[in-house]
């Protein structure tokens, strides 16, 4: 017997190579149609860049992860990935006919149509898909019939997300579960049908798609029992870990050999996502000093005229793994501490300065950073690096602190755009910034950056609790 046939492998999309088919044929089609209308000839030229067009697509796709299953996702971050993709491979294609030297011997207008077209059509495909699928699910058909046995808190969740999104296809038709129903949540009595044992036997009389396992990882015995019995049916069995692990980080699933392992903590940005990450931290920094370049200059005068001390204040913080990194700032306060004890900010605090103060609620103190972006020190979006002296003491006082370093420090982040940014005079306050910073490290996409640097522009000038 094959050892590795235990190793759990990741599911794969049967429909994901039709969705790939229709993109390239859209591709190569769109461009074909447009030299058409245009009077110009298709040649070994043209398909070259359609050859290049296409590749550089579905790598960024593949990398987005376009191609999974969306039955519970948004359609505007189909959207945003789709853009971000085809992006990609319009860069590719603009940055080959520069470097070869070639852009004369062909229709820019035509090509530049060919860009428009192909991403609407990109966009208006899906969108059709799913409004179809929609429309046949609410029909009934499409659908899964859902059972749950164990309605603990993961089985819970799974059922809410069921009856909150029918758009899936899922229905949930029964849960089952050994207790009274004097002891299950009054909520899902509507669904309660009967002991697991039962469950079974109507899972073998195929009345259920789909079967979710949701009980404690502790009935380790019980539920290869569960599963050897529901070996005799033809429904897609799945297990619905009940762990607080996947709460804390992004956990995901590796092995060491044969022997499978859970990744408890760990770090989304990882491999072409690390570099997709890295890739738009330059861009975004890039731009944005080269706009607040003329601002830069005119604070670090006003900075200087103002108060006796350097213009720029350097701090020292935990970066990536924690480890050392220095940060840089405008001077707001007359004090640099930089020292193993560091006093927080207060409002009405008597060290900021006039033009401080001014600073600190716009944030505009904030702006040398983006050279720390630059240097790799930092992101654009990431948790707000602490003091190496608050680090010390609330790691000591809040649980999974440290966690917040696995990805590199933000300029802005999730926790600042929900509000818990200043002054954390209390263990409660701290715990919700670093809630939300785990928040955004376990769910982070190139679609949540976005969204953070949007909210980041609209309430940095409004932001009372920056002082």
């Amino acid at each position: 017997m094959n050892e590795n046939n235990g190793i759990i492998k990741n599911n794969i999309n049967v429909f994901a190579v039709v969705y790939r088919l229709i993109d390239l044929a859209v591709i190569q089609f769109l461009l074909l149609v447009v030299l058409f209308l245009y009077g110009v000839a298709y040649s070994k030229e043209y398909f070259e860049l359609s050859l290049i067009a296409s590749i550089g697509y579905f790598l960024t796709a593949e990398s987005f992860a376009l191609y999974r299953s969306w039955r519970a996702g948004f359609f505007k971050e189909i959207v945003f990935y789709t853009f971000l993709a085809w992006a990609v491979a319009s860069v590719l294609v603009i940055t080959f006919l520069f470097f070869t030297k070639q852009s004369v011997g062909f229709s820019r207008l035509s090509v530049g149509l060919w860009f428009s077209i192909t991403f609407f059509t990109l966009i208006a495909w899906r969108y059709g898909f799913s409004q179809f699928l929609a429309s046949i699910r609410k029909k009934g058909r499409n659908t899964r019939r859902v059972a749950i046995i164990g309605i603990t808190k993961s089985g819970k969740r799974l059922a809410q997300q069921i009856l909150d999104n029918p758009e899936t296809g899922y229905r949930l038709n029964a849960i089952f579960d050994d207790r009274i129903p004097e002891r299950i949540d009054a909520t899902y009595h509507a669904w309660l049908q009967g002991t697991i044992l039962e469950g079974v036997e109507r899972a073998k009389n195929n009345e259920f798609d789909v079967i979710y396992i949701a009980l404690p990882i502790t009935a380790e015995e019980r539920i290869k029992g569960i599963l050897q019995q529901l070996g005799d049916t033809t429904a897609n069995v799945q297990i619905v870990p009940d762990l607080f692990i996947y709460t804390l980080m992004n956990a995901s699933m590796s092995h060491v050999g044969n022997v499978q392992t859970i990744s408890v903590y760990d770090n989304p940005m990882r491999g072409g996502n690390a570099a997709l990450k890295r890739i738009e931290d330059i861009i975004l920094s890039s731009c944005i000093l080269a706009i607040i370049s003329i601002p830069l200059i005119a604070i670090a005068i006003a900075v200087k005229a103002t108060s006796k001390g350097p213009i720029i204040f350097k701090q020292d913080r935990y970066g990536l793994d924690g480890k050392k990194i220095r940060v840089w700032k405008f001077r707001s306060m007359t004090v640099t501490e930089n020292a193993n004890v560091v006093t927080q900010a207060k409002k009405g605090d008597a060290r900021i300065t006039p033009l401080g103060a001014f600073l600190r609620r716009t944030s505009l103190d904030e702006l040398p950073q983006f050279i720390n972006v630059l240097q790799g020190r930092m992101s654009v979006v990431g948790p707000r690096p602490h003091a190496i002296a608050h680090n010390e003491e609330y790691r000591k006082q809040v649980d999974y602190y440290m966690l917040r370093h696995k990805v590199r420090p933000g300029i802005t982040g999730w926790a600042q755009v929900n509000g818990w940014r200043g002054e954390t005079d209390t263990i409660d306050k701290m715990e919700m910034r670093i809630k939300y910073d785990l928040e955004y490290i376990r769910n982070w996409t190139l679609w949540l950056d976005a969204k953070i640097v949007l909210f980041t522009i609209f309430r940095s000038f409004n932001d009372r609790n920056a002082y």
